[in-house]
């Protein structure tokens, strides 16, 4: 069965980002073995300048190298963050860093980066509590998660998301939930 990885980076309980997601993943594990990696209390370390000085001695905690390994192998991969900051939450960029490592992720020809990941589709699950949609300027998880799946090797990027959650009614949010829920699922028929 083919792999796919799952990177929960919601932060609430009754996160309405997982909401979406929940029934997605769900579907798509009709077709894929799923690894969820839950990053709420994970404790992943900020990549700082010690962390840097042991990876350019080669030492990555085995951990952090199999996870990422795994990443690498993986067939797809799907990401569910709420929409924080402009961006999504800080620990899903603290995971990323961890999971960014030369020779397993990507690597270099001494000209160029390029990516190892097998990994041909992402989809990216989330919800904005403003009215910012995908490609809006002051939207920057959209192209940052674009910009690494190009570092990394991976393939096409899916978006699926709800917007101006703060500022709808109960029903509204519902309605909107229900709605991504609907185009999230047709995504996952081809994905």
């Amino acid at each position: 069965m083919k792999r796919l990885i799952y990177i929960d980076a919601t932060m609430r309980e009754e996160s309405r980002t997982r909401r979406i997601a929940g029934p997605l993943v769900e579907e798509l594990g009709r077709r894929y073995e799923i690894e969820t990696i839950r990053l709420d209390g994970a404790g992943f370390p900020v990549v700082g300048s010690e962390i840097l000085k042991k990876r350019d001695r080669g030492c990555v905690p085995e951990k952090y190298a199999e996870m990422a390994r795994r990443i690498a192998a993986a067939d797809r991969i799907v990401i569910a963050a709420p929409f924080w900051d402009m961006s999504f939450p800080a620990a899903l960029k603290v995971f990323f860093e961890n999971m960014s490592l030369f020779h397993i992720t990507f690597d270099s020809d001494n000209t160029h980066c390029y990516g190892l990941c097998k990994c041909s589709k992402v989809l990216y699950i989330t919800t904005r509590g403003m009215d910012i949609h995908t490609g809006d300027p002051l939207e920057q998880a959209t192209p940052y998660i674009s910009a690494l799946s190009r570092l990394w090797g991976l393939g096409d990027l899916y978006v699926v998301s709800a917007e101006n959650m703060d500022y709808s009614t109960p029903e509204e949010i519902e309605r909107k939930i229900e709605t991504a829920v609907t185009e999230g699922l047709a995504i996952c028929s081809t994905f």
